[in-house]
């Protein structure tokens, strides 16, 4: 099992500015929306980007994972959480984005082993949908664990069943699945696993990379202005120093963010 701590991933190419028009845009969850879009997705090397999209009257974009990428198709899931996002749940089929594309350091699939734990909190569910995919492509066995608060929440669970993954729930509030925090769902796992991908609330990542035995990779989100490195508004702390969660990140291995060394083992 690579020891590095170093990725070698899917490199931010050339930045793209591109014209998408929306497909479908519908509620999956209690203001969480699925959008569906049509344009150039050339820029989008694969899972653990994001893009950047702009909004009428707004001055930021607004930065959202890459869920799934498929020819000239772009689905992105996203949470109604203030007025930009509540703008762009109210646009229509037809309607058109410009988009900043290629941008962020993705997950790096090779530094898996062959059996490998995606762990998901909340929107953290939506880039690892599209890792999904890529893994079960490079012959990797694939189980899931989502966490959400409560059942009305659960957004992808289907979508993830529907690729041939073993899915755990856990809810929050014991509404759905194992009651109480990922964590607590992954205590529950009877496969084993040699490598771990997780997204979500730093606090979960920070919990997951802590319980499980092995290295990994967590994709970290944070407030950003440029989207591309220029501001440096979205650095955080690493072992190797500073760096962007927008140009350097968004994902980091376990290692290089300090949230616990790797043990022996492929089993927590």
């Amino acid at each position: 099992m690579p020891t590095r701590t170093s990725l070698e991933r899917k490199k931010m190419g050339k930045l793209k500015k591109e014209i998408f028009t929306i497909e479908a845009n519908r509620e999956l969850a209690p203001s969480s929306w699925l959008l569906t879009l049509s344009g150039d997705t050339s820029a989008i090397a694969g899972s653990g980007q994001f893009v950047q999209i702009a909004l009428p009257g707004k001055y930021l974009r607004r930065p959202i994972s890459v869920c799934d990428r498929e020819g000239g198709k772009l689905t992105l899931l996203y949470k109604v959480v203030g007025a930009g996002t509540d703008q762009l749940s109210k646009m229509k089929t037809g309607e058109c984005l410009e988009i900043l594309t290629g941008l962020g350091n993705g997950f790096d699939v090779s530094a898996s082993g062959m059996n490998v734990l995606l762990v998901g909190g909340g929107m953290g569910v939506a880039p690892l949908y599209l890792l999904a995919k890529e893994l079960l492509s490079a012959g990797r066995k694939v189980q899931v664990v989502l966490g959400f608060n409560k059942d009305s929440e659960i957004c992808l669970e289907e979508e993830f069943r529907a690729l041939g993954v073993a899915v755990t729930i856990s809810t929050a509030d014991g509404s759905r699945g194992v009651k109480g925090f990922v964590t607590d769902a992954i205590h529950t796992l009877s496969e084993p696993y040699d490598y771990f991908y997780t997204c979500g609330p730093m606090v979960m990542m920070k919990a997951v990379c802590a319980l499980c035995p092995t290295e990994g990779q967590a994709s970290l989100e944070e407030r950003m202005g440029c989207g591309f490195g220029i501001c440096y508004g979205c650095t955080v702390a690493t072992v190797e120093g500073p760096r962007r969660v927008c140009a350097d990140g968004p994902v980091f291995t376990k290692a290089q963010l300090g949230w616990g060394a790797p043990q022996e083992g492929g089993k927590a």
